[in-house]
């Protein structure tokens, strides 16, 4: 720990995955007819990256998962869950290789012009993070299952230990974040200014970083 900050934690660059990725490719019909993903969705199998200017999140919990492909290959991740989050210029990039084509980018925006995006009870399967983050009354070291400050751990057929390492605390403030994740889920997800595009190609220019 670097420095204590008006009562919370600062990490310059902190390498541990932590920020909130969004919409999904399945959804993105609700999300162009509503403006909004207002029910649980889930994005697997294929990584993906995400930039967002800002995060501002309540009730975090941080801890170790596995996360596997269709077919079978497994992707240790770091799950960071937030009981609510507000997200600032979050940005998309999900990378397919089409036949012929060659490589085509879907790039999803959100979160411009001073509304920022907002999750409820989201989970993020995160394999790779950079940004400058900053926590309030933060816990290092408490079991998964036993954390009290976020929205608990995932269940289902999240493959976890509750008895494992994890971290927890109140509130989160993450900038200039650049992260690859493998999943998301949120019970609500409102993409306040949803704009989508395609673009032929990959890579830096293209994606979101």
């Amino acid at each position: 720990m670097n420095s204590m900050i008006r009562g919370g934690t600062r990490w310059k660059r902190f390498a541990v995955v932590m920020v909130p990725s969004v919409a999904a490719t399945a959804a993105i019909g609700v999300a162009l007819s509503q403006g909004a993903l207002a029910a649980s969705f889930s994005v697997s199998g294929q990584s993906f990256k995400v930039h967002v200017d800002k995060l501002d999140a309540d009730g975090m919990i941080q801890y170790g998962a596995i996360d596997a492909e269709k077919n079978g290959t497994p992707h240790p991740v770091s799950v960071s869950a937030f009981n609510s989050a507000d997200l600032t210029n979050m940005c998309q990039s999900v990378v397919t290789h089409v036949p012929v084509l060659g490589d085509v980018t879907l790039v999803l925006k959100a979160g411009g012009g001073g509304k920022p995006a907002h999750a409820d009870k989201i989970y993020i399967d995160v394999a790779q993070l950079k940004a400058d983050a900053e926590f309030t009354d933060i816990n290092i070291g408490v079991a998964a299952g036993s954390s009290s400050k976020g929205p608990g751990m995932k269940g289902g057929k999240e493959q976890s230990d509750p008895n494992g390492f994890a971290q927890e605390a109140s509130h989160a403030t993450l900038t200039d974040v650049d992260q690859t994740a493998w999943a998301t889920s949120a019970g609500t997800f409102k993409l306040n200014g949803l704009n989508m595009s395609l673009k032929k190609g990959s890579g830096k220019g293209i994606e979101c970083y």
